[in-house]
């Protein structure tokens, strides 16, 4: 089981970050609006974090590239995490409980993020 994971777990990670870099650009406006308050230029800040993804989803991807790219991608998890405490922030105001629930659930789960990308990178050759 864990030799299958360690196969499975850098294509999974490389699909789920350029998913969410796609869509950043298809989509921006969930994500413009969970951009820290105190941040200039929400808009160019989802692009740049869009494009970060999509390079970290390149790079884990290829294996020669793929320790790098999952040390990056674990960097960009905690770069991103503001955004994910701003979105819980704002849901306090919220009367959507779906949204709550969301917001509230994409703390914890920055954790993980950040354990499977460096276990990417610690097992890459």
């Amino acid at each position: 089981m864990a030799t299958r994971w360690k196969k499975a777990a850098p294509p999974l990670l490389a699909g789920l970050l350029g998913t969410m870099g796609v869509l950043h650009f298809v989509a921006p406006k969930p994500f413009a609006r969970i951009i820290p308050k105190g941040l200039p230029a929400p808009d160019a800040l989802v692009a740049i974090s869009g494009a970060a993804e999509l390079a970290c989803a390149a790079l884990v991807a290829v294996p020669r590239t793929r320790r790098v790219g999952a040390l990056a991608s674990a960097a960009l998890f905690v770069g991103v995490y503001p955004a994910n405490v701003q979105m819980a922030l704002d849901a306090r105001r919220s009367s959507d409980s779906r949204y709550k629930a969301i917001a509230y659930g994409r703390l914890p789960f920055q954790a993980p993020l950040i354990a499977w990308a460096l276990g990417v990178a610690k097992n890459a050759r």
